[in-house]
């Protein structure tokens, strides 16, 4: 049983909340039972009241209600590929990249694809957003030009809407930071979700629609 703060495992989980030592140990931090069940091997697990003092756990934990378990793991990143996948670029929000790694897994075959400018996947807010999906599919990193397949971009500010694109495989899904926007290559690919009573949709939400469209249309298409 842990009775000290000055353990080295939980030293580690403090650094873990700093992107730059992430980045430097390529490990992250998962807390919560749903997310250590879902993880892959870990590097190691720490339980309150089992492996440590619940209180020590608490003081390391980036949830404010305090946690029972945070696991600690390698990170790992996937190669771009698939019948349908998503691109980001800009997107500095992590609970956005980590809710669209969520809808990723649940309606394409490829991985949500990391460009510039884009929030660490890994940080402790992606890592809950995404609820479990990161394990399950972790994401990749390239840069558009790298990508093989065909382009549909979503923006607000288009001319042709969702229902009017074609959904030919391979497919990449571009979108952009909400701000921002996409890269000027990708305004001649883009298309906008129509809305009503709504100036415009979060980054995630759209990826989401956009993603469940695709979806459907591509296995309409066999």
């Amino acid at each position: 049983m842990i009775r000290s703060p000055d353990n080295d495992k939980l030293k580690t989980i403090r650094k873990l909340a700093a992107k730059s030592w992430r980045d430097k140990l390529r490990l992250f931090a998962a807390e919560g039972e749903d997310l250590v069940e879902a993880a892959w091997e870990p590097e190691f697990v720490l339980r309150a009241g089992v492996d440590v003092e619940p209180e020590l756990l608490n003081a390391v934990s980036s949830l404010g209600s305090g946690t029972r378990v945070i696991g600690v793991y390698e990170q790992r990143w996937a190669e771009p590929g698939g019948e349908l996948s998503v691109w980001l670029s800009g997107v500095e929000d992590p609970g956005n990249v980590g809710t669209i790694i969520r809808a990723a897994h649940a309606l394409a075959d490829g991985p949500v694809v990391l460009g510039p400018g884009c929030a660490d996947p890994y940080s402790p807010k992606a890592v809950r957003a995404s609820m479990g999906s990161i394990f399950a599919r972790p994401p990749a990193r390239a840069q558009l030009a790298e990508l093989p397949g065909r382009r549909l971009a979503l923006s607000a500010h288009a001319e042709g809407t969702l229902e009017e694109a074609s959904f030919e495989a391979p497919l990449v899904l571009c979108l952009g930071a909400e701000r921002d926007g996409l890269p000027t290559e990708l305004e001649a690919a883009a298309v906008r979700i129509p809305v009503g009573g709504a100036e415009s949709l979060n980054v995630a939400m759209a990826a989401s629609i956009g993603l469940y469209e695709a979806a459907r249309r591509m296995r309409g298409h066999g």
